[in-house]
């Protein structure tokens, strides 16, 4: 009747695919919400009731959860209903939240471009990305319906203080390129929400792409200095090691992020970097 499928998992931040398959009608037995969550509706029309509270759900709407909610889930039509789940770490809720982690009751109205929004986040979390980023933008960008001077507290008021935060994150990934996005926040002290707007006004681009594009400098860092050749084995064991060693998923994922900034191939990069010499 009931499926959830985890598609995303990063420090903080889960997305799940759910597919809900009940008949019309009344709900079963009332459920007890086990975390912090905002849900969009992809698909479908059903009712939940929450705190005495019924809302009428459907694609134009979402809704919010949080841990130990009693609610009952009812289906006026028999077609079944899809929807994706954002979870949140409570800490990450709250930064969100202007600092208190429960999060809005009743239906949030989701405009065209926050559907899309949503849909882009569910594509992308299908195909492997990282989207800490893009779900916590949706969040952040949902809430603000509800209380936009909430989820604006904290932000940093003053260029000079934007362009510090901004270089306080580069500075940190330079040494630690694999940090994530809440752990970054964490370490500045900010919301991941407000940190990643600050980074893309200040610098142009994500900081997941920034992470990337420090993986690919040091990917070609090795390739023209030698560190990618061993003496055991052929060039795909070697950039097999090597995406291994920058932190990329695998040699496939790296081939696809050098391509994507150089245009040219790591194998095709490191017989023009290498040094004859050696």
């Amino acid at each position: 009747m009931l499926s959830a499928r985890r598609i995303f998992d990063g420090e903080g931040v889960r997305v799940w695919d759910v597919a809900c398959r009940h008949g019309a009608g009344r709900g079963s037995a009332a459920e007890h919400a086990g975390g912090h969550a905002i849900v969009f509706v992809r698909r479908g029309c059903f009712v939940r009731s929450a705190d005495g509270v019924d809302a009428v759900l459907d694609p134009t709407v979402a809704y919010c959860m949080n841990p130990g909610e009693e609610q009952r889930f009812d289906h006026p039509h028999g077609h079944g209903d899809d929807c994706t789940s954002v979870a949140l770490d409570a800490d990450v809720a709250a930064g969100l939240w202007g600092g208190d982690p429960a999060l809005p009751g009743g239906a949030l109205p989701v405009a065209p471009a926050l559907d899309l929004e949503h849909r882009l986040l569910l594509a992308e979390s299908l195909r492997g990305d990282d989207v800490s980023e893009r779900a916590l933008g949706l969040v952040a960008r949902t809430l603000e319906a509800a209380g936009p001077r909430r989820v604006a507290s904290g932000r940093p008021a003053t260029a000079r203080a934007r362009r510090a935060l901004a270089d306080a994150a580069r500075e940190a990934l330079a040494e630690r390129p694999e940090r994530s996005l809440v752990e970054l926040a964490r370490l500045l002290a900010v919301s991941p929400h407000h940190l990643s707007r600050v980074f893309r006004a200040q610098t142009g681009h994500t900081i997941a792409r920034h992470r990337m594009r420090l993986r690919v400098r040091a990917a070609l860092d090795r390739l023209g200095g030698g560190g990618a050749h061993a003496a055991d084995g052929g060039g795909s064991v070697e950039l097999a090691r090597l995406a291994f060693e920058l932190g990329f998923a695998d040699q496939a994922h790296m081939t696809r992020v050098v391509r994507a900034e150089t245009g040219a191939t790591p194998s095709a990069l490191r017989a023009a970097l290498s040094d004859p010499r050696t």
